[in-house]
This record gives C-alpha cells, sequence and structure tokens, in this order.
C-alpha cells in the first residue's frame, strides 16, 4: 500500500487470509481483487455497497471499489429490509455486492425503493470472474476525497453516512503499525466481529493487509469455533468488544472461583499488577487460549473496569481504545506496556483532544468529512474542526482519558439532578451473576430497570423465586448504598437480550418501548380454546386480581411469588392430580404452556378449589430447638440497655391471649425481635418462637445459638410450603409464633405490604393474630445504618383478631390497618 492511499497492497510472499482451513496467499489476494473490479465499472465518486457476511470475497469487493474509483459502503448482514432500503435510498450504490444468505432480504430492500432508482445486484456465489485481470486503478484520487461512507449502528436512532477520507483511514493504520508497531508482519488476526463496523474494518482488514500479518476468517462463530481456531493457527491479536471479553472473563473467573488457592492468587496478581508474573501463575489459562496472545485489543464500547483488572492479572495485556466512527475510529488508545486499568489509553499521534464543559473533543487527520446527504448534522457535531464526541470524561497528568459517562445518555431528572445510568448497570451487575444484562432509564421522575436474567445462573443457584431474589437480595442490596434519586424504583425481567447495535452498545431509548411492549405484546396473542386453559386462566385472574395473557411469564409478567406459587401447585394437584417439581415449573413458565402441560398430565377431572387446610395437616419432620437459655440469657444481658438506651417501652401486654396464638409486628429495624423478646412477658416468651431464614443460620456459633434459643430456623425462601407446614406443627405443639408480615424491613420507615403467610395459619388452625404497632425503631436503626441512634422506641401489643369465617385478605387487612393506626 502507499503512503496516504490505501488502494495498493504489497505482496508479502505468504498467506494473508485463511478461510475453510485454506491459505489465501497476497498474491492470490490481489489477484482476485483486481478481478472483481474487473466484473462491473463506475464513475467517478459512484457508490457500491457490500451486504454480505464475513468472507474472503468481502473483502475483495470492498477493496475492488477503489481499484474502480469509488467510494464503499459496508451494510451490516444482519440488517432488515427497511434498513438496508433506508442505506440504499440514501447514498444510492450504483452495484450491490451480497451473498446467497443476504440476497433475500437485499431483494425486499431494492423492492421497496423510491421512483426509478434500481442498483445493479452481483451475488459473490454467482460471479463470473476473469481469469486474470489487470493491476491498476482508474485514477489515483485525492487522499482528501471520500474513500467510504459507513453507516453508525445508530443508538438513538436513524443511521448517519459517516464520510471518511483515504487519510482518515490512513491515519489511524499508520499510528497501530508504523508509530506504535502494535500489528507486525509476524501477527495472525482472528476476524470475530462483524467486517461492516469501523473497528473491525480498520483493525481486522485494513492494518493487517498493510503491516503483512495474516487474518484468518471463521466461517461459524462460536465459543469452540473461537477457541479452536486461537490454538490451530497460534493466533496473536484478538480485535473484540467488551462483551466479548466479559465472555473469555467468566469462564476463566468460574474456575478461579472453584479454588480457593486460585482466588489467592488472584489476588496477589492483581495486586502486584505483573502480567509477566500473571502469565506465569496463570498458563493454563494462557494456554486455553492457544499460548501466543500478545495483545487483546478492546473497542466499540468502555471495557468493565473488573473484567480488564482480572484479565491483566492473568497476564493478558487488554489494549482499550476510545473513538468513534467519526474518527475512524481511533481518538485515544492504550499502548503496549502501558495499560491503566479504567483508562482507553491516551490520544493517538494524528489527534488532538481537549476537554469542553466535560465533553470530549477531538481533531486531527483522522476526523471525518462529515455526514452524507446531513449538513445539519454535521454542523452540530464538526465545529472548527473540533469533533463533539458526546462522550464525557477528562485527561489525567499523565494525558490518559477517562470516560465518565455518555453525554445523550445522562438522565437529568426535573430535581437537576443529572445520573450516568452506566455507572448504575455496571453496580448492578457486579453484585450477582443472576443477572446477565440490565438497562436503566428514567421512569415517572424516578429510574426504572430492565433485567435481562443470566437463567443458566438461576438454574445453578436452584432459585425458586427469582423476581422477589432480585428484588431482595441484589436491588435493595444496591439502593441500600446510594442517594434517593438514583435508586432503581421499578424493574421488568424479560426472557430476551437487550436491545444493541452490533457492536454490543445498548440502544437505551428503546428501554421504555421494551418495557411498555411486554405488556402490549401480551394483549395480542389469541387465547387458546382449551378447558384447562380457561380453569388456569380464571384461577389466576382472580388470585392475581389481574388480566392474564396466554404468552405471560407466571413469574416475571405476573409477579407470582412464593406463596402463589403454592396456591398454584396445590391447585394444580387438587383438580388436576399433577405434582409439578421444581425443574418442571421453571420448564412450563407460561399460562399457555402450563395449560398444555395439564392438559398432558391431568389424572381427575376438574374440582372446585385448592386447600390450604389438608396441606397443614400434612405430617411435617423438624426439630425444636434443644433448650432456650441463650434466649434468657440474651433477654437479661440487653434489657437493661435497651431500656435506657432506646427508652424503650411497652403497652397493651394484657391484650395477649392465651396460647398458642400469631404476633404481627410491623419491621423497622434488625433490632425488633430483641425488642420484642424484652417486652414479652417471661411466662408468654417461653413458648414464643420466631422464625428465621436458614441462609442466616450457617456458622458453627450461628448454629449453637439457633439450637438453644428461640429461633425456628426453615428454609423460608426456598420451600414455603415446608415452612408453613413446620410451623404449623409448632402451633398444635401449643407454641406461640412471631411473623413479620412485610417479610423484609422497612426501606423508608413507613408500612410495606402485607404478605398473608401467617393469615393463612391463623384462619386454617383458628388461632389469633396479635398486631403489634413498632414504632421509633426506624429512626434510631435506619436502613444502612450498623450502630444505632439514641431514641425512643415503643411497642403495643394490640387486641387479638380472631379468623372465625374471615378469609386470608381480610385477617391481613385488619391487621395491617390496626398497626397502621398506632404507629
Amino acid at each position: 500500500m502507499l503512503r496516504g492511499s490505501i488502494l495498493h497492497i504489497k505482496d508479502f510472499k505468504k498467506a494473508a487470509l485463511i478461510y475453510r482451513g485454506r491459505e489465501i496467499s497476497y498474491a492470490e489476494t490481489i489477484s482476485l481483487v483486481n478481478r472483481f473490479a474487473s466484473c462491473y465499472r463506475l464513475n467517478e465518486g459512484d457508490r457500491t455497497a457490500v451486504f454480505a457476511e464475513n468472507r474472503p470475497e468481502w473483502i475483495y469487493a470492498y477493496l475492488s471499489v477503489w481499484r474502480n474509483g469509488g467510494i464503499s459502503v459496508p451494510i451490516d448482514y444482519l440488517a432488515p429490509a427497511d434498513e438496508v432500503s433506508y442505506i440504499l435510498n440514501d447514498c444510492r450504490p450504483s452495484v450491490v455486492f451480497c451473498s446467497h444468505k443476504t440476497k433475500e432480504v437485499l431483494t425486499e430492500a431494492v423492492n421497496s425503493l423510491k421512483g426509478d432508482y434500481r442498483p445493479e445486484i452481483l451475488i459473490f456465489e454467482e460471479l463470473s470472474l476473469p481469469e486474470n485481470a489487470p493491476d491498476k486503478i482508474v485514477a489515483e484520487p485525492d487522499k482528501h476525497e471520500t474513500a467510504t461512507i459507513i453507516y453508525t449502528s445508530g443508538t438513538t436512532g436513524s443511521p448517519k453516512g459517516v464520510m471518511l477520507t483515504h487519510d482518515n483511514i490512513m491515519a489511524n493504520i499508520e499510528d497501530v503499525v508504523d508509530h506504535t508497531k502494535i500489528f507486525t508482519a509476524d501477527d495472525r488476526l482472528l476476524a470475530i466481529l462483524p467486517f461492516h463496523h469501523i473497528f473491525p474494518l480498520m483493525g481486522t482488514i485494513m492494518a493487517t493487509l498493510y503491516c503483512g500479518a495474516t487474518l484468518v476468517i471463521l466461517e461459524k462463530i462460536s465459543s469452540e469455533e473461537i477457541l479452536g481456531a486461537l490454538k490451530q493457527y497460534g493466533i496473536t491479536i484478538i480485535i473484540g468488544v467488551p462483551r466479548l471479553y466479559r465472555l473469555f472473563h467468566k469462564g476463566m473467573i468460574d474456575k478461579i472461583n472453584a479454588s480457593p488457592a486460585a482466588k489467592v492468587l488472584l489476588k496477589i496478581s492483581r495486586a502486584l499488577k505483573q502480567p509477566a508474573l500473571g502469565r506465569l501463575i496463570f498458563k493454563k489459562a494462557q494456554q486455553a487460549f492457544g499460548g501466543h496472545i500478545k495483545y487483546f485489543i478492546s473497542g466499540g464500547a468502555k471495557l468493565d473496569e473488573r473484567v480488564g483488572g482480572d484479565l491483566y492479572a492473568m497476564g493478558f495485556e487488554v489494549l482499550e481504545g476510545f473513538g468513534m466512527t467519526e474518527a475512524a475510529p481511533m481518538i485515544t488508545f492504550t499502548k503496549p506496556g502501558q495499560v491503566r486499568i479504567g483508562s482507553p489509553g491516551t490520544p493517538t499521534s494524528q489527534t488532538e483532544v481537549r476537554i469542553e464543559d466535560g465533553e470530549i473533543l477531538a481533531r486531527g487527520r483522522n476526523i471525518m468529512k462529515g455526514y452524507y446527504n446531513k449538513p445539519e448534522d454535521t454542523a452540530a457535531i464538526l465545529k472548527d474542526g473540533w469533533l463533539h464526541t458526546g462522550d464525557q470524561g477528562y485527561l489525567d497528568k499523565k494525558n490518559r482519558l477517562f470516560i465518565t459517562g455518555r453525554k445523550k445518555e445522562i438522565i437529568v431528572l426535573s430535581s437537576g439532578k443529572n445520573i450516568n445510568p452506566e455507572e448504575i448497570e455496571n453496580r448492578i451487575l457486579s453484585l450477582s451473576p443472576l443477572i446477565k444484562e440490565i438497562g436503566v432509564y428514567p421512569r415517572e421522575e424516578k429510574l426504572g430497570a430492565v433485567i435481562h436474567p443470566d437463567f443458566l445462573a438461576v438454574k445453578k443457584q436452584q432459585v425458586v423465586n427469582l423476581r422477589e431474589t432480585i428484588k431482595w437480595l441484589v436491588l435493595d442490596k444496591f439502593n441500600l448504598t446510594v442517594p434517593g434519586y438514583k435508586k432503581i424504583h421499578h424493574f421488568t425481567l424479560v426472557n430476551d437480550e437487550l436491545p444493541k447495535t452490533r457492536l454490543g452498545k445498548l440502544k437505551r431509548f428503546l428501554l421504555p418501548q421494551m418495557d411498555a411492549r411486554t405488556a402490549e405484546t401480551h394483549r395480542l396473542r389469541p387465547d387458546p380454546d382449551t378447558q384447562e386453559y380457561r380453569a388456569l386462566k380464571t384461577y389466576l385472574e382472580k388470585a392475581l386480581d389481574q388480566k392474564v395473557y396466554p404468552d405471560q411469564h407466571l413469574e416475571y409478567d405476573l409477579g407470582l411469588d412464593s406463596l402463589g406459587k403454592i396456591e398454584l401447585d396445590l391447585f394444580l394437584e387438587k383438580n388436576y392430580g399433577i405434582k409439578l417439581e421444581d425443574q418442571e415449573s421453571v420448564a412450563h413458565h407460561t399460562v399457555e404452556a402450563l395449560s398444555l402441560l395439564m392438559a398432558e398430565q391431568k389424572k381427575t377431572g376438574p374440582a372446585e378449589t385448592s386447600d390450604w387446610h389438608s396441606t397443614l395437616q400434612e405430617k411435617a419432620e423438624f426439630t425444636m430447638p434443644q433448650s432456650r437459655f441463650m434466649q434468657c440469657t440474651m433477654k437479661l444481658a440487653t434489657a437493661p440497655l435497651f431500656k435506657l438506651y432506646f427508652h424503650l417501652q411497652g403497652q397493651g401486654q394484657q391484650n395477649l391471649p392465651p396460647g398458642p396464638f400469631i404476633l404481627a409486628p410491623n419491621h423497622q429495624s434488625f433490632l425488633d425481635g430483641i425488642f420484642l423478646s424484652i417486652l414479652l412477658p417471661n411466662r408468654i416468651l417461653k413458648d414464643t418462637f420466631f422464625l428465621a431464614a436458614g441462609k442466616h443460620i450457617k456458622t458453627p456459633i450461628n448454629r449453637f445459638y439457633a439450637n438453644h434459643s428461640n429461633l425456628l430456623v426453615m428454609d423460608i425462601n426456598r420451600d414455603l410450603k415446608s415452612t408453613l407446614q413446620q410451623a404449623a406443627a409448632a402451633i398444635r405443639q401449643g407454641k406461640n409464633l412471631a411473623i413479620f408480615p412485610e417479610g423484609a424491613r422497612s426501606r423508608d420507615g413507613h408500612l410495606s405490604e402485607f404478605k398473608k403467610t401467617f393469615a393463612i395459619l391463623s384462619r386454617e388452625l383458628q388461632v389469633p393474630v396479635v398486631p403489634v404497632a413498632i414504632s421509633g425503631a426506624y429512626a434510631s436503626v435506619p436502613i444502612g445504618r450498623k450502630l444505632p441512634k439514641p431514641g425512643k422506641v415503643s411497642l403495643k401489643f394490640l387486641p387479638a383478631i380472631y379468623p372465625g369465617q374471615m378469609d386470608y385478605d381480610q385477617i391481613t387487612s385488619q391487621t395491617r390497618q390496626a398497626i397502621a393506626e398506632n404507629i
């Protein structure tokens, strides 16, 4: 290739490409480019589009356009017909290359074009190439003439055609080959990303052919194919997006986490920040990638710092860059040996960078001419030669760039608060492997989120109630650590991946539509005309008090919680003779799918109602605590201190009826159980037990305490049915139970929704409920505070509520109302 041009490929006397196991030499590549060019003619400045999957013919076709004096236009081979039609209408190419795989979509797009315009279509598999063609070009273009028009993927709307000149392209190539020498003739690269995008186009094709390296093209992209090619061909450089490296990282970190020794070694390696040591320690990880990797090159989006840090600690040098199509694409890049986790490096040798009002601006040889046919959009982003990137960041003393957010994606609430959604998303992703993707967006002046769970992790961890688990163990955990305006107030679980560009950038503007469409799409599905579906729909609509549609997910869409699932299981068992295992419940997760299972496995004709009474009469195997001396010791030790520190007072102990009964307090702090124990008379306390989740009683000390106190350890979240049966057995033994109906501590001091678990026990066993109103505890021990503040805490034992013939909802409602009126 000539300096200042990309029109001439040099014959390096070696393999330029490898495809389907066959080596294609530089000489053959040059010949094929010329032969492709001889198949069509262009006038100067005519456009030619390439619409096909990654394959050698894509490269021949793309480079042949410049031989004919034209402008190349790559199109995403997965683009739908309407998007292809939009691009064709916008730039009007004279010729379009395609393959058999893309022919059908292209035909549909061409048929929808406006007016008389119709491009010539050349299909790779049907081309008749001459045996030889001259190695020449129509005319040497000026280096400032447009070489290619690349349509942006559009994270905020319709794509725009970015006009890049021959000099724009050479600016970045010279930087990575001649200036920093990242690419050399000895390298072998693996083509993973689609060629149509500027990042792989420049890094995978242009820089490779310019320096004399070899490019391996995969026919199929899968983890097996990638790992096989890395080993078979001795790949030295991988060009990928953060999503790819996140997958690499997950595979390795899962194995490391399974070994305590490996976890310690990774921690040490991270602290030392010596990649050579990491390569030695994690030699097996290196060998898994073929053992020849020099660099992982990352671009297209910001690399997660945890991923980058762990890969670096394992000896992989991740060279992260920052840029955009409009900069061809690099603006900053990490030089070898200068990795700084969290930074995409320093400006390229061809680029100036400055920060203006927090926004990153760039200018240099690599900056585009403008948007094709869009002068207003061009003027908005190019001002006095400076490209306004729309990204926010800062430069440190070593001129390294740090990205803090995307200007267009910053959420601005009416309160004036600015929120970087990516920061929130990364924090939440780091909290749990149950979330595969999350997108945060503004919703009614608060933050909402669309979440795509990692179903493999859900299955591995045997999560029964996914929505409740994510709500309390992930989102609530996050919300406790951030100010109010950053809290997630609403979330939707979805089965499909979130909308993204081809390089993995989130299309945030589609999230509200995705949330709304989830509900709207359900309404379009007709109801199946079967007796089982009608019976199931009637049951669910009555139980949940909402409309039900066939493709709704029982948990994600209908919000069926643990108790609701048990009642559904009882309905199926009593009316259809079906007993569902947990795995079956996961497999048949929509209303329609469950109705099909009902039709397939039913053993009896439909009856009328499910029966909690008989369920609670079933024998439950569990052991009562051996003794309760720890309970007495705890009360003696804490009562004087708590009464003094919290001015603890109790009222209404005379309302406590003869046992057994259920205490139903509101939940304001982690000390509520102790407050309750101190204020209960000893004669009642000795027969009163508190339900405790098994996940909190794991250590030997905790187990010893539980076995010698008034705690009943049960697997409340994983097996609520057994929990209720065990609780019923304790009541039948004459024991009182303390159950917090809210299920979790109040997040703001106000009453939350009451779950009806306690009401089921009360109604079916005919034992009274004593509402307990706790006041002042939240002010002394607000959520997130470890050390209590002095204050005034009071507990009121309210008149007992006798179930009689009331239903569960009535008992629940009366209990909540009584407490609400007394706090």
